[in-house]
């Protein structure tokens, strides 16, 4: 299938690896141009020059940037002015008991997960509006739709975005601009193998009886890719996606057991 988005030009956050990367790499093999941000300059032009040689038709270009800061994002933006797709995403929060989370961990958590992805986008979609097409994809967790132990922090600040998005999508739809949010359970990125090893502290298992346990308790039997992540979220941001808007979509192999 065509998207129709080939010479779009997208902002990806998070995309040296994991999640971020998957989706940037769909959107390129789609022939989008992406500027690919994330902390790590090293790792973020690694992950670029590999892309380079798979998708050689499309620019891709870096940004390596602290989202959670105000000179972070002017510098993604400074990037990449006007894009068509802009794909929010940030590393989680670390995992803490609730009981020793401080002022210092809420006010951090917030910059980076919520105040800092609601800035990004606010930046981007005047500038869709008036061109008349635009994309938005929020990469959350499915622990908006169902809390994780240990995961407050998280909790709190992706529930937050995705009400953000559903708040603003209404009064964007008309212009076709849409603003969606992925729910991702478990998949197999380095997030996942850090959390295994909080847990395991936790429930005094080890890290690998912690993964096998956490394996055992999705339908599928297995944990997400990168890959098949990124694929969903390229059609999210096509043409084909642009009378969906404000919705939460969970891709977690079945493991939430409610209907909404």
């Amino acid at each position: 299938m065509d998207l129709g988005i080939r010479g779009r030009s997208a902002i990806v956050c998070g995309a040296s690896k994991g999640l971020g990367l998957g989706s940037a790499q769909a959107l390129a093999a789609e022939g989008v141009n992406v500027l690919m941000v994330a902390r790590s300059a090293d790792a973020l032009e690694a992950a670029a020059e590999d892309l380079r040689r798979a998708a050689p038709d499309v620019a891709i270009t870096t940004c390596a940037a602290d989202l959670s800061t105000a000179e972070g994002r002017d510098a993604v933006y400074a990037a990449s002015p006007q894009p068509d797709i802009l794909v929010v995403n940030a590393g989680g929060p670390p995992v803490k008991d609730f009981r020793q989370l401080n002022e210092q961990d809420w006010v951090a958590a917030l910059n980076s997960n919520l105040y800092g992805m609601t800035d990004l986008i606010n930046r981007a979609v005047t500038g869709m509006c008036e061109r008349g097409f635009g994309r938005i994809v929020t990469i959350t967790s499915a622990s908006v739709k169902m809390p994780m132990v240990g995961l407050d922090l998280s909790n709190a600040m992706r529930s937050g975005l995705v009400s953000y998005c559903k708040g603003i999508s209404a009064g964007l739809a008309q212009h076709n601009v849409t603003i969606n949010s992925l729910l991702p359970g478990l998949h197999a990125t380095e997030r996942l193998d850090g959390i295994f090893v909080a847990r395991s502290a936790m429930m005094g298992k080890t890290p690998g009886e912690v993964e096998e346990l956490s394996r055992n308790q999705v339908p599928a039997k297995r944990f997400g890719t990168a890959e098949e992540f990124g694929h969903f979220c390229a059609f999210m941001c096509s043409t084909h996606a642009g009378y969906m808007t404000g919705q939460t979509v969970l891709l977690d192999g079945g493991a939430y057991p409610g209907l909404a």
